[in-house]
């Protein structure tokens, strides 16, 4: 069964994926000029002819803002002698790395399938800095070594390099010379072109037959809310779900409470869908006998 009690998962989870940015206009009383913030909230003059400038980006943040669109998958790691680094080599499909923005700082958050690790970081001349993490605190041995090595390469000084391409290629070189080749997946947010509202569902490890088409099997789904403390105030009815969830395979062993992230279809969406639901945590899983 799930716990009704996610608040340790959930105390060290509270990084949004993005930064919401406000900005307000403030007119001077003579109307020949304007202060406006721009997206870093900076204050720039605009004249009375201009109601906006264009945003000059540097390199630093053009590079910053292609990182955040993709979520990374870990391709190779090579030590300096150029041999794989085996404790992630293993596993490599499930090493990920994502970069947001909280509170206007760069944030890095990396995972190789048992805690996420969030850190801020700053890039100048294509040196990753990341900060010490702060970490979730599930317990999963058997991924110990691999997450012990990956924060260790996450921590101090690297350096990064970005190839255009489908997909896109992230090559990053730590400060003990160990090569991560990583393969990016373009977000959500940036695929649906907007935020998505954090939901989380209990999925069941049994399916059962579609109403609507008995040839198909369904998910077995209830919706729970939690407070801000991460504990669970209510919970939904079991329902079948026919749709598909992003980056989740569902497997037949496991109960399970997913973290997701529910994004709103454009009418004209060929899916003919009112939402896109895409996976953000495996909360908790419990193997059903």
């Amino acid at each position: 069964m799930v716990s009704a009690n996610l608040k340790p998962i959930l105390k060290t989870l509270l990084l949004p994926s993005l930064l919401i940015a406000s900005s307000a206009l403030v007119a001077c009383n003579n109307a020949s000029t304007s202060n406006e913030p721009n997206a870093e909230g900076t204050t720039i003059n605009t004249t009375a002819q201009s109601s906006s400038a264009p945003e000059i980006l540097s390199t630093e943040d053009k590079l910053i803002a292609n990182l955040a669109r993709y979520r990374w998958t870990l391709v190779t790691a090579t030590d300096e002698s150029n041999q794989p680094v085996t404790s992630l080599m293993d596993i490599n499909e499930q090493v990920v790395l994502s970069f947001s923005k909280y509170q206007g700082q760069n944030s890095i958050s990396y995972s190789v399938g048992c805690n996420t690790i969030n850190a801020a970081y700053q890039l100048q001349d294509n040196m990753l800095m990341t900060e010490d993490g702060m970490s979730t605190k599930m317990l999963c041995d058997d991924l110990n070594i691999a997450e012990n090595e990956l924060n260790e390469l996450m921590q101090g000084e690297s350096q990064i390099s970005l190839a255009d391409g489908t997909p896109p290629t992230l090559t990053q070189v730590a400060s003990n010379n160990t090569t991560l080749v990583w393969r990016g997946k373009m977000t959500a947010q940036a695929k649906y072109n907007s935020k998505g509202e954090t939901i989380f569902w209990a999925v069941s490890a049994k399916t059962t037959p579609c109403a609507d088409d008995s040839t198909q099997a369904c998910l077995q789904i209830k919706p729970i809310t939690y407070d801000d403390q991460g504990i669970k105030t209510d919970e939904g009815e079991w329902t079948d779900f026919m749709g598909s969830i992003d980056g989740y395979e569902h497997d037949g062993k496991h109960n399970e409470i997913l973290r997701l992230q529910r994004h709103k279809l454009k009418a004209d969406d060929a899916s003919n869908a009112e939402y896109a639901y895409v996976l953000d945590m495996v909360i908790e899983s419990s193997v059903v006998n």
